[in-house]
């Protein structure tokens, strides 16, 4: 096939399969070598391919938060450095430059054939338990970003396969957990080396030009797809607004607006009039609410054509966002955004969802439990009197939608992760779970009734730093169609049997033999109450 052949429809589908295959072929080798429970069993992770110019051509299906922060990220390292040689590894985590938060560092390495060929690029993304700052696990109630961790611009950790020893021991000497820390960027540089090795085995047994035209067809084809689907949409103007409950620091109600302009093929997604940015890390960064408007602009174009799109999603090319600047949807430094790439991402897919429901009122579920209830818990384990940083989301209650009820104690939208076993969580923390169980009748009633939320009980077992951020607290997720709303999620203090209430966002201290309780929300109802089936 020569450069400029495009695949058949049937080569395209066996080369959506091996690209995609390589994508969930990195997670695995990162999972499976990471050092961390975060990593290794909650796999909050995501890998990606993407051509020579740094579009997505296959994104693991991992998590939704980072579908259109990866893009980002290659884009700044490319952009940083130029060009990366055979042997050359990026590293980057600032939000402010392709990521998302902190916590969150991505390693990206281009793909060369023997002849010097550029196939593509490979980038393997980890949420890292610890990165410094003020609190351990990165996530603190901070007014400025320098208080949530160590920044990284893109550079480059690796040049031609020697490391920066510099850079290494820099990164190391300012976490709490160099050691898991030092596990996980080696796991994440075992998934460069599968993407990379498997990639070359595809260009080798079917050629370069035939690999590079796949890619490109793949992304043309996902374009269509997205463009046949969004003409599936009247045509009109649709608006929707929700608030995030408060930043930590008294802010009070802090508005999202979206207005969504659909003309054919096209869309344009203007969150004029959402709040500026705020003191609190609820600030998002572009790449963020990217990956929001990704991923609902893909659940919709989806359901409408009856038909998954590649791996990579495409270019996107049909949609526009219209982002105003130094806002709570597109934050400027030095604005502390740890929370939100955790909450104010769900929340940008509430009102999306909600804005899609004034066009499709009988296609869009009704809004799930809107927050990641981040908790982390940091200190030293009294067992080994060495760091120890503990972070985790949990799930909670599933929107019900046209087709069915919602899932109960699972992890929605932009969260994928899964909960850490309590056999692993307990073997690695000076923590105990005591009570774990649904939060039953949680779910709003409905036709379709939403799904319920989780508590979870985590005792302390010695002296501990707690950071929370999370959402729902005050206001309910909504039901959709009549549905009635799901209940808003609490976060508890228990000592000696007492339970204090605590914020929705917060940073204690706490003692051992201490109990934080997190109850999560659940998911609005579908359709009025008692109805029938239609």
């Amino acid at each position: 096939m020569t450069q400029s052949a495009s695949p058949s429809a049937v080569e395209l589908e066996v080369f959506r399969h091996l690209f995609t295959a390589i994508a969930e072929e990195m997670g695995a080798a990162l999972r499976r070598a990471a050092f961390s429970p975060n990593i290794k069993e909650r796999r909050d992770y995501s890998c990606a391919l993407f051509d020579s110019a740094g579009i997505a051509v296959a994104v693991g299906d991992h998590m939704p938060v980072h579908l259109g922060a990866m893009p980002m990220s290659v884009e700044a390292a490319l952009s940083a450095l130029g060009t990366l040689a055979p042997g050359d590894i990026a590293c980057l985590n600032d939000p402010f430059q392709g990521g998302t938060h902190l916590p969150d560092v991505t390693l990206v390495s281009a793909v060369h054939t023997p002849e010097g060929a550029l196939l593509g690029y490979v980038a393997s993304r980890a949420h890292h338990s610890d990165v410094g700052g003020s609190t351990p696990g990165s996530m603190p109630l901070a007014r400025e970003i320098y208080e949530e961790g160590l920044r990284i611009p893109p550079v480059r950790l690796y040049r031609e396969g020697v490391r920066n020893e510099d850079l290494w021991r820099t990164v190391l000497a300012n976490v709490r957990t160099p050691r898991e820390r030092a596990g996980d960027l080696d796991a994440q540089l075992a998934a460069l080396n599968t993407g990379a090795k498997r990639l070359l085995e595809i260009a080798a047994r079917r050629g370069t030009d035939a690999t590079l035209a796949a890619m490109r067809g793949l992304i043309a084809y996902a374009d269509r797809l997205v463009a046949a689907g969004l003409d599936r949409v009247p045509d009109g103007l649709y608006r929707a607004e929700d608030s995030l409950e408060d930043d930590g620091f008294g802010t009070g109600s802090i508005p999202i607006r979206a207005e969504l302009t659909v003309s054919g093929s096209t869309l344009t997604i203007d969150f004029t009039g959402s709040s500026p940015q705020v003191p609190g890390g609820v600030n998002a960064v572009a790449a963020i609410t990217a990956s929001a408007a990704r991923y609902v602009v893909r659940c919709v174009v989806e359901a409408l054509i009856g038909e998954a799109l590649p791996a990579g999603g495409g270019s996107m090319t049909g949609v526009r966002l219209v982002l105003p600047p130094a806002s709570v949807v597109n934050a400027a430094p030095p604005a502390a955004v740890a929370a939100g790439n955790v909450e104010t991402s769900q929340r940008i897919t509430d009102v999306l969802l909600r804005a899609f429901g004034e066009a499709l009122p009988d296609l869009i579920p009704a809004l799930s439990q809107g927050t990641m209830n981040n908790t982390t818990v940091g200190g030293v384990d009294p067992r080994t009197g060495d760091a120890f940083a503990y972070y985790e989301t949990m799930g909670g209650g599933m929107g019900a939608g046209p087709s069915g009820e919602g899932l109960s104690g699972v992890h929605v939208h932009m969260s994928n992760s899964l909960n850490t076993p309590i056999e692993a969580l307990e073997h690695a923390y000076p923590l105990r779970v005591t009570r774990y169980e649904i939060r039953r009748g949680s779910g709003g009633a409905g036709r379709h009734r939403g799904g319920d939320g989780l508590r979870r009980d985590l005792m302390v077992l010695g002296p501990a730093r707690v950071a929370l951020l999370s959402e729902r607290r005050a206001v309910a997720p909504k039901g959709a169609r009549g549905g009635h709303d799901g209940a808003v999620g609490e976060n508890v203090l228990i000592r000696a049997g007492v339970e204090e209430p605590l914020p929705s966002k917060a940073t204690f201290s706490v003692d051992a033999g201490d109990v934080v309780s997190i109850r999560s929300p659940g998911g609005g109802g579908w359709g009025p109450p008692g109805r029938p089936e239609p």
